[in-house]
């Protein structure tokens, strides 16, 4: 009887434990940051080079969300995560006036391209005005792939169509409401236009059978910006791991690894922070 009551005694304690084990701490919750960033950072393979070496360096560990731009900051201002990274900077400004988000600095940039098939069917190639190319697909009713998810390539894509004073609709016209990746995929797939980011048209671009047909304009400059959701509307966001992240991206060593990312030789997006004194929210 003696046996049995140990026996059991020691399975209660040791299932207690393991309850005890399973159950993160409060600083183990608190080493987790959430990030709530674009589809252009992931897909590019920016995050799977920047990410690790931000955690062996802090010991922090970042759960990413990609997702459109207008949806991170939808999440950042739900309090549903601790730092946005996204590139609309109009409504980066918008979220912070509104007081959903703080110490916003700039990251780094790239710039927009229109790719579509090699022949050019639109003949756009010569165009050196994004506008004015736009205008000819439109004319010529060539197929023409938008993301349609209200991310920051599609924020982009509507100013361009409207630069070009053109209201697109229409059988040519495919909105499909996902990201970068996709978009470039179907445009392949039926030999149609988008409008890319470099970054993740550089990472894809060998599976690709499409080129690139309108770049260079002033209007194609893609700025990336990260922003710490404001602990003072959201008590429970992890803002030390937010401003953990902020620093190490704006500061030498995340700055010069953005810088030495590469594909084919090419940098994919150039690093322009520059490094301030930490505000307090």
């Amino acid at each position: 009887m003696n046996s049995l009551f140990a026996r059991l005694a020691s399975y209660v304690l040791l299932m207690l434990c393991a309850s005890l084990y399973a159950q993160p701490s409060n600083g183990a919750q608190q080493q987790s940051i959430r990030l709530a960033t674009t589809t252009s950072t992931e897909n590019s393979g920016l995050l799977r080079v920047l990410l690790p070496a931000f955690e062996r360096d802090t010991g922090y560990k970042v759960h990413v969300i990609a997702v459109g731009t207008g949806k991170a900051l939808r999440m950042g201002q739900d309090g549903d995560v601790d730092v946005v990274m996204v590139h609309a900077r109009a409504d980066e400004n918008k979220f912070v006036a509104a007081g959903y988000g703080v110490n916003r600095r700039d990251l780094m940039y790239n710039d927009f391209i229109i790719v579509g098939p090699k022949n050019d069917p639109a003949e756009v190639r010569s165009l050196n005005d994004t506008a004015k190319a736009l205008a000819k697909v439109a004319e010529r009713r060539a197929v023409f792939i938008s993301r349609g998810d209200d991310s920051g390539t599609h924020k982009k894509e509507l100013e361009l169509w409207t630069a070009a004073r053109v209201k697109p609709s229409g059988v040519w016209y495919r909105a499909i409401g996902q990201g970068m990746e996709q978009a470039l995929q179907m445009a392949g797939e039926v030999q149609g236009y988008t409008l890319a980011d470099r970054g993740t048209w550089l990472a894809l671009r060998r599976k690709l059978d499409l080129a690139i047909v309108s770049e260079g304009d002033e209007r194609l400059f893609n700025p990336y910006g990260i922003i710490a959701v404001n602990p003072a509307r959201y008590s429970d966001v992890n803002y030390r791991g937010a401003m953990a992240l902020i620093d190490w991206l704006t500061g030498a060593r995340g700055q010069q690894t953005i810088a030495s990312f590469k594909v084919d030789d090419e940098a994919l997006f150039v690093p322009t922070a520059v490094q301030t004194q930490r505000e307090k929210p």
